[in-house]
């Protein structure tokens, strides 16, 4: 009879608990936002583990769609000739090929490299599982790069300028992530973020912890000279209604910000929404592209438009604006495309959403850019592959990453950023050490 009370006396405990806990989480009542944040953090560990343990279950690999590798496409006469710099999801590293595909450079200097411990990640992931987020060819042949892990929260590992010889020349280890542009006079600008448990009275809907953004100025040599939050302003503008249109999962990342441009004078000219000096700005889940003011530091613009969940938002000369939509195209195997719209009529001018046998589909990441004989080159992510393609439609050169992983090398990495670079804009001694490679490989 004792063992028979006693195992009841337990059971009743036990449902009371039970009871107790479904009514702290349906009312949200204390302590419900620290077990909810532990349940979390436990949730997140367990699935960064086993990201890992096998990074062929990351974003960094997708299933390859056919065996086609390096150039399959060069127009001479079309393309817009150069070198083109780009980042894989299958090593830290950055590579220069030529339009043929040759590898004529790279830059490899791993995270562990760079990292210590006044570093925001405290515990970085192993090298095997970090790769270069972003890369950008400084006329000298330096770069400067963004590193990131996937099955991080908060992510962005920092930014690294890598000399020629791949050595580090600074870096600044603050959660760097997605972005960064070069202004005329060699200031950086380039985002971060942080998590926040003060959940501003604007947007009470928000998770806490949240991500809060930030908008970074570096000088040249990598020093901090601004930290803007962009989260404030946002709140404060007249576009603060779009927070309560987020998705469910974006109540923890509200902004997302996913790109930044320096907007200079000859940009600014025919665009009548900005002004030299600004920024403008990617904020992915509310498929927005906005202009901040470094002037007024407030969101002075914004528009959305035919397109979900944008990529790499650049402003043309003529003031439209050129994205990549990762969502917004519904025809059959294409769920991307490239949109060009006028910001004054909000009006589609171009666009270009894949082809038969060659669908555009990049459910995250992406890149484009104007080249200036009109064409431009697209970075789909998903689909491993870097391709210019002609105002007409036509694809005038594509390479696609000739890495494979998996026991039939069934997946390709995924190429984050790729840049056409104008062998004029080198130095003359940089320029000349690429030529000299170009003619080996030709040779050869």
């Amino acid at each position: 009879m004792e063992r028979t009370g006693t195992a009841v006396f337990i059971a009743m405990i036990a449902f009371l608990a039970f009871v107790g806990g479904a009514m702290t989480i349906l009312a949200q009542a204390f302590p419900y936002q620290y077990l909810r944040n532990a349940y979390r953090a436990g949730e997140s560990l367990v699935v960064q583990r086993q990201l890992t343990d096998d990074p062929l279950g990351t974003s960094m690999y997708q299933p390859a769609r056919d065996d086609a590798r390096g150039v399959t496409v060069h127009d001479p006469d079309r393309a817009f000739e150069g070198y083109t710099l780009y980042t894989s999801g299958d090593e830290q590293v950055a590579r220069l090929i030529d339009m043929d595909g040759n590898l004529l450079y790279e830059w490899q200097l791993p995270f562990s490299k760079v990292w210590n411990d006044t570093a925001a990640v405290k515990k970085p992931q192993p090298d095997h599982m970090v790769y270069k987020e972003r890369a950008r060819l400084l006329p000298n042949g330096d770069v400067l790069v963004i590193y990131n892990s996937p099955g991080e929260t908060p992510w962005g590992y920092g930014m690294a300028r890598i000399d020629r010889n791949s050595n580090p020349s600074w870096s600044y280890l603050e959660q760097v992530h997605h972005d960064l542009d070069i202004a005329p006079d060699g200031r950086i600008y380039t985002l971060t973020h942080e998590l926040s448990s003060d959940v501003p009275e604007a947007a009470p809907q928000l998770d806490a912890p949240y991500l809060k953004d930030f908008l970074v100025v570096l000088s040249e040599d990598g020093r901090e000279l601004e930290k803007i939050s962009l989260t404030e302003p946002f709140l404060r503008s007249r576009y603060k209604f779009l927070f309560t249109t987020l998705p469910y999962y974006a109540l923890a990342d509200p902004l997302h910000t996913n790109s930044v441009e320096y907007i200079s004078d000859e940009k600014a000219r025919n665009f009548p929404f900005a002004d030299e000096g600004d920024v403008l700005l990617s904020f992915r889940d509310l498929s927005l592209v906005a202009v901040f003011s470094m002037k007024t530091r407030e969101i002075t613009w914004a528009a959305r438009g035919a397109w979900l969940q944008q990529h790499g938002p650049t402003l043309l000369p003529d003031g439209d604006i050129l994205l990549f939509d990762n969502f917004g195209d519904l025809r059959d195997e294409n769920s991307s495309r490239v949109v060009q719209f006028d910001p004054r009529t909000a009006n589609v001018t171009w666009e270009y959403g894949g082809e038969a046998g060659r669908p555009l589909h990049s459910t995250i990441r992406s890149m484009v850019e104007r080249l200036p004989n009109g064409n431009t080159l697209v970075t789909e992510a998903d689909g491993g592959r870097i391709f210019e393609v002609a105002p007409s439609g036509d694809i005038v050169w594509e390479y696609v990453n000739p890495v494979r992983k998996g026991e039939k090398d069934e997946f390709i990495p995924f190429l984050n950023d790729g840049q056409r670079i104008d062998p004029a804009s080198l130095d003359p001694e940089f320029r000349r050490r690429l030529e000299e490679r170009q003619t080996a490989q030709v040779g050869s």
